[in-house]
């Protein structure tokens, strides 16, 4: 989780993104290509200032165990046609990501959530928001 970053290209907060995941050992690095082809295929922007980079469905391998990484630009990043100011990395294996998906819409649904995890300088605070504790 990293939080009050500066704003980058839609691509370098993707390959961030991705090589937390990487990092933290949900990934191997191949699966920062997958990430960027997945965006390069269809938009991850999910609304509300959020999106939600992840890989292609053909670099499932790449995909060592289920994870999320959180990143936040208070200042936006522009992607596309819109301003990101969450991003939400995500790496599934299986079907797991559906689940990651389902419980990431309620969440963000409530757009005063979203305010303030796109503001807070709270780490704890986004932990707790997505971990409901």
């Amino acid at each position: 989780m990293k939080i009050g970053l500066s704003s980058v290209s839609k691509e370098e907060a993707i390959r961030m993104a991705g090589q937390i995941l990487v990092d933290s050992g949900y990934a191997e690095v191949e699966y920062i290509d997958a990430m960027l082809q997945r965006e390069a295929d269809l938009s991850t922007y999910i609304g509300n200032g959020t999106a939600i980079p992840h890989g292609v469905s053909e670099a499932k391998k790449k995909i060592k165990k289920t994870g999320i990484c959180i990143l936040q630009f208070p200042d936006g990043i522009d992607y596309g046609d819109e301003k990101v100011y969450l991003m939400i990395g995500i790496a599934g294996v299986g079907n797991e990501h559906l689940l990651i998906l389902s419980n990431l819409a309620e969440l963000l649904e409530d757009e005063s959530k979203v305010e303030g995890l796109r503001t807070t300088k709270d780490v704890d605070s986004v932990y707790k928001q997505f971990t409901n504790q």
